[in-house]
């Protein structure tokens, strides 16, 4: 099995690793309702859920809330 005679220096090593960065994310402004949300991904204004501008669920609750016991169910 091959391996390394001389060690690897930093220098070397950190060149490699100049493209290993994180990127921000996609952030857009809706033009409908002027709220900032992640591109191509659905976001909730006012109780609404939207969708490329558009309203896809009106009176949106979302799943894991309506799952969850309150306190006189307890």
């Amino acid at each position: 099995m091959a391996h390394p005679k001389r060690r690897t220096s930093k220098a070397r090593r950190d060149k490699r690793r100049t493209h290993d960065k994180l990127t921000p994310k996609a952030i857009s402004i809706c033009q409908t309702t002027g709220e900032t949300h992640l591109r191509h991904k659905a976001y909730v204004v006012e109780g609404d859920l939207y969708l490329h501008g558009k309203i896809a669920v009106k009176d949106y609750a979302p799943v894991a809330a309506a799952a969850a016991p309150t306190e006189d169910e307890e």
